[in-house]
Protein backbone atom coordinates (compact mmCIF):
# COMPACT_ATOMS: atom_id res chain seq x y z
CA UNK A 1 0.00 0.00 0.00
CA UNK A 2 1.53 3.65 -1.13
CA UNK A 3 2.23 5.60 1.84
CA UNK A 4 -0.24 9.21 2.08
CA UNK A 5 1.58 12.51 0.57
CA UNK A 6 -0.25 15.87 0.07
CA UNK A 7 -2.02 16.54 -2.86
CA UNK A 8 -0.15 18.36 -5.72
CA UNK A 9 -0.76 19.07 -9.76
CA UNK A 10 2.63 19.15 -11.77
CA UNK A 11 2.09 22.77 -13.13
CA UNK A 12 5.30 22.64 -15.56
CA UNK A 13 8.60 20.65 -16.05
CA UNK A 14 11.80 22.18 -16.70
CA UNK A 15 14.51 19.59 -16.81
CA UNK A 16 15.14 17.76 -13.57
CA UNK A 17 12.71 20.53 -11.90
CA UNK A 18 8.64 20.48 -11.51
CA UNK A 19 6.82 23.63 -10.78
CA UNK A 20 3.98 21.95 -8.32
CA UNK A 21 0.64 23.34 -7.05
CA UNK A 22 -0.27 21.87 -3.62
CA UNK A 23 -3.09 21.88 -1.99
CA UNK A 24 -3.28 23.17 1.96
CA UNK A 25 -2.65 20.15 4.39
CA UNK A 26 -2.12 19.54 7.73
CA UNK A 27 0.81 19.42 9.68
CA UNK A 28 2.42 18.53 12.95
CA UNK A 29 5.63 20.31 13.82
CA UNK A 30 8.66 20.74 16.55
CA UNK A 31 11.04 23.63 16.62
CA UNK A 32 14.79 21.55 17.35
CA UNK A 33 18.43 22.84 17.88
CA UNK A 34 21.59 21.45 16.82
CA UNK A 35 22.70 20.55 12.85
CA UNK A 36 20.83 19.55 9.97
CA UNK A 37 22.38 15.96 10.24
CA UNK A 38 21.25 15.67 13.22
CA UNK A 39 17.53 17.63 13.76
CA UNK A 40 15.49 14.70 11.70
CA UNK A 41 17.34 12.40 14.20
CA UNK A 42 16.05 14.45 17.46
CA UNK A 43 12.57 15.59 16.05
CA UNK A 44 11.32 11.97 14.70
CA UNK A 45 10.77 10.67 18.02
CA UNK A 46 8.48 13.87 19.65
CA UNK A 47 6.53 13.72 15.91
CA UNK A 48 6.64 9.67 15.71
CA UNK A 49 5.10 9.71 19.38
CA UNK A 50 2.25 12.18 18.36
CA UNK A 51 1.16 10.23 15.90
CA UNK A 52 1.34 6.85 17.39
CA UNK A 53 -1.44 7.88 20.01
CA UNK A 54 0.41 10.56 22.35
CA UNK A 55 -2.00 12.66 22.25
CA UNK A 56 -5.43 13.56 23.66
CA UNK A 57 -7.64 10.74 22.45
CA UNK A 58 -4.30 8.45 22.23
CA UNK A 59 -5.66 7.96 18.34
CA UNK A 60 -3.08 6.69 16.09
CA UNK A 61 -2.76 7.70 12.73
CA UNK A 62 -1.27 6.26 9.45
CA UNK A 63 2.52 7.40 8.66
CA UNK A 64 2.69 9.31 5.86
CA UNK A 65 5.61 11.12 3.63
CA UNK A 66 7.60 13.68 3.23
CA UNK A 67 8.90 14.17 6.72
CA UNK A 68 10.42 17.56 5.85
CA UNK A 69 12.83 20.15 7.36
CA UNK A 70 14.18 23.41 7.10
CA UNK A 71 16.42 26.09 8.41
CA UNK A 72 13.59 28.30 11.58
CA UNK A 73 13.55 31.57 11.03
CA UNK A 74 16.10 33.68 12.57
CA UNK A 75 14.57 35.34 15.85
CA UNK A 76 16.65 39.06 15.07
CA UNK A 77 17.90 40.95 12.13
CA UNK A 78 19.77 38.79 10.15
CA UNK A 79 23.24 39.98 8.28
CA UNK A 80 23.70 36.66 6.04
CA UNK A 81 21.21 33.97 4.75
CA UNK A 82 20.51 30.98 6.90
CA UNK A 83 22.27 28.09 5.09
CA UNK A 84 21.67 24.19 5.65
CA UNK A 85 24.79 22.74 6.53
CA UNK A 86 25.70 19.37 8.40
CA UNK A 87 27.99 20.46 11.04
CA UNK A 88 26.59 24.02 11.64
CA UNK A 89 24.45 24.66 14.86
CA UNK A 90 20.72 26.28 14.37
CA UNK A 91 17.20 25.61 14.85
CA UNK A 92 15.12 23.31 12.11
CA UNK A 93 11.96 22.98 12.18
CA UNK A 94 11.07 19.29 11.35
CA UNK A 95 7.55 18.71 10.11
CA UNK A 96 4.90 15.50 9.96
CA UNK A 97 2.77 15.66 7.06
CA UNK A 98 -0.82 14.35 8.91
CA UNK A 99 -3.15 12.42 6.93
CA UNK A 100 -5.70 13.99 4.55
CA UNK A 101 -8.62 13.04 6.85
CA UNK A 102 -6.88 15.30 9.30
CA UNK A 103 -7.86 18.78 9.70
CA UNK A 104 -7.07 21.60 12.39
CA UNK A 105 -10.60 20.68 13.76
CA UNK A 106 -10.32 17.03 14.55
CA UNK A 107 -7.23 16.94 14.84
CA UNK A 108 -6.13 15.15 18.56
CA UNK A 109 -4.37 17.45 20.69
CA UNK A 110 -0.81 17.09 21.37
CA UNK A 111 0.76 15.61 24.76
CA UNK A 112 3.77 16.95 24.43
CA UNK A 113 3.66 20.73 24.27
CA UNK A 114 6.68 20.97 21.99
CA UNK A 115 4.50 19.64 19.00
CA UNK A 116 2.78 22.29 17.30
CA UNK A 117 -0.13 21.63 14.80
CA UNK A 118 -0.79 23.89 11.42
CA UNK A 119 -2.63 23.82 8.14
CA UNK A 120 0.31 24.53 5.09
CA UNK A 121 -1.61 27.15 2.74
CA UNK A 122 -1.75 25.76 -0.60
CA UNK A 123 1.51 27.39 -2.76
CA UNK A 124 3.33 26.96 -6.05
CA UNK A 125 6.41 25.18 -5.04
CA UNK A 126 9.87 24.04 -7.38
CA UNK A 127 10.85 20.64 -6.53
CA UNK A 128 13.96 18.69 -7.83
CA UNK A 129 13.94 14.84 -6.78
CA UNK A 130 17.04 12.60 -6.16
CA UNK A 131 17.87 9.19 -5.06
CA UNK A 132 20.96 8.61 -2.51
CA UNK A 133 22.35 9.55 0.60
CA UNK A 134 20.67 11.91 3.23
CA UNK A 135 24.31 13.79 2.96
CA UNK A 136 25.56 17.41 2.94
CA UNK A 137 27.18 16.83 -0.08
CA UNK A 138 24.46 15.45 -1.94
CA UNK A 139 21.94 18.09 -0.85
CA UNK A 140 24.15 20.82 -1.73
CA UNK A 141 24.48 19.49 -5.37
CA UNK A 142 20.88 19.12 -5.95
CA UNK A 143 20.23 22.67 -4.42
CA UNK A 144 22.66 24.26 -6.63
CA UNK A 145 20.71 22.59 -9.16
CA UNK A 146 17.73 23.69 -8.80
CA UNK A 147 18.66 27.21 -8.26
CA UNK A 148 20.14 27.31 -11.54
CA UNK A 149 17.44 26.23 -13.00
CA UNK A 150 15.10 28.36 -11.71
CA UNK A 151 17.17 31.09 -12.43
CA UNK A 152 18.32 30.28 -15.87
CA UNK A 153 14.25 29.99 -16.17
CA UNK A 154 13.89 33.53 -14.79
CA UNK A 155 11.38 32.58 -11.20
CA UNK A 156 12.74 33.97 -8.34
CA UNK A 157 12.06 31.92 -5.03
CA UNK A 158 11.51 32.80 -1.81
CA UNK A 159 12.28 31.50 1.91
CA UNK A 160 14.55 28.78 3.27
CA UNK A 161 15.04 25.43 1.14
CA UNK A 162 12.39 22.49 2.57
CA UNK A 163 14.38 19.26 2.82
CA UNK A 164 11.90 16.52 2.08
CA UNK A 165 12.62 12.50 3.25
CA UNK A 166 10.20 10.05 1.75
CA UNK A 167 12.17 6.95 2.98
CA UNK A 168 12.32 5.27 6.43
CA UNK A 169 16.13 5.40 7.35
CA UNK A 170 15.81 1.57 6.85
CA UNK A 171 15.66 1.68 2.99
CA UNK A 172 19.26 1.19 1.81
CA UNK A 173 20.28 4.47 0.84
CA UNK A 174 20.41 3.63 -3.53
CA UNK A 175 16.55 3.37 -2.95
CA UNK A 176 15.96 6.54 -1.25
CA UNK A 177 13.98 9.24 -2.44
CA UNK A 178 14.93 12.73 -1.81
CA UNK A 179 13.28 16.52 -2.74
CA UNK A 180 14.16 19.51 -2.42
CA UNK A 181 11.11 22.33 -2.26
CA UNK A 182 11.72 26.13 -2.90
CA UNK A 183 8.77 28.29 -2.62
CA UNK A 184 7.59 30.75 -5.67
CA UNK A 185 5.38 33.74 -5.76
Amino acid sequence: MAIEEPSFEVVRELGPVQIRQYAPYVVAEVEVEGTAESAGNTAFPILAGYIFGKNKGERKMAMTAPVTQTAAPMKMAMTAPVTQTASAEGRYIVQFVLPASVSLANAPEPLDARVRLREVPGAKLAAIRYRGTWSQANYDEHLALLKKTLTEQQLAWTGEPVFSRYDPPLMPWFMRRNEIWLSLP
